[in-house]
């Protein structure tokens, strides 16, 4: 924890240095921060090791790097370094394994007359949604740093009221940020609203169009959920299931309050054993193909 110290009423205190803070994570989140934390965590080299070899990479490759003619970028796209979306909540972002996301941040005239005539907070609102669903349909959760420092390059405070306003006008589809996804934050975490609209029946094609999630993005939260039901029936502890999945215990005890839910509702348990039985005959068909090689 960083902090720095001040003087109150006679008594020395410790308060978190906010900005420096952040910059730590902006500083975990770079290309170079990615290489040592996949060399530290694949050879089990100490910081000091790794960044000899970063150095010695540096050195021998990026003059011959810089000879080579890189193809032109994509008008309007960006990339960025983002955490892993299946990193669990409470682990540094430091440890956390990287992904480079593709952004589309300007969409060519449709943006131009929006900025022209609504403004910069107009334009910011209507490309956050889109740019966090863009990261995690390629595996990344972007973070209110990104948003601010990496991609529109104001102040956090600026995305927070951007995001307040977004949660006012779309109460019923959260943001899909870190903070969310991996329960983090207050808000509730978007994958419970969309196994709840699969155990109320809706199809894949729906949930898809209701909260504007790629087809792999809610397979993948499906999924998790059945695997937290299986768990729960061979009677695991909720820490044990969160470790096992390597998912946030506040979205563990949401799914387990779904499953309590399914008791109570027809609909919902029906639904449940269709996704637990699609699941189990999934696995009943590799094994038989397995068996037959």
């Amino acid at each position: 924890m960083i902090i720095h110290q001040r003087v109150e009423g006679g008594v020395l205190m410790g308060v978190r240095n906010v900005r420096r803070l952040e910059l730590r994570r902006l500083e975990a989140k770079t290309l170079d921060a990615r290489f040592l934390t996949e060399i530290q965590q694949g050879l089990n080299c100490s910081p000091f090791e790794g960044e000899a070899v970063l150095k010695v990479v540096k050195e021998v490759y990026f003059p011959f790097l810089d000879q080579v003619e890189s193809p032109p970028a994509v008008p309007g796209k960006i990339t960025v370094v983002a955490v892993c979306a299946d990193e669990p909540a409470g682990k540094s972002i430091a440890k956390c394994e990287k992904r480079i996301v593709a952004l589309t941040l300007h969409r060519g005239a449709a943006d131009d007359s929006l900025l022209q005539h609504q403004g910069p907070a107009a334009f910011r609102q209507a490309r956050i949604p889109d740019l966090c669903q863009e990261a995690l349909s390629q595996g990344g959760l972007l973070t209110r740093e990104d948003l601010a420092y990496r991609i529109f390059a104001v102040g956090t405070r600026t995305i927070s009221r951007d995001l307040a306003a977004l949660r006012k006008q779309h109460q019923q589809v959260p943001t899909p940020l870190r903070s969310t996804v991996q329960d983090i934050g207050p808000m509730l975490t978007h994958r419970v609203e969309i196994v709840r609209l699969a155990l109320a029946g809706k199809t894949m094609t729906e949930i898809c169009q209701d909260l504007r999630h790629s087809p792999a993005a809610v397979a993948n939260y499906l999924q998790t959920f059945t695997r937290v039901a299986q768990l729960a029936e061979r009677k695991l502890h909720p820490s044990q299931i969160a470790f096992l999945l390597h998912r946030g215990p506040g979205l563990i005890e949401s799914y387990l309050e779904l499953l309590k839910e399914c008791q109570q509702n027809p609909n919902y348990d029906y639904h449940l054993k269709e996704l637990l039985t699609h699941g189990s005959v999934g696995a009943k068909k590799k094994r038989t193909r397995e068996g037959q090689r």
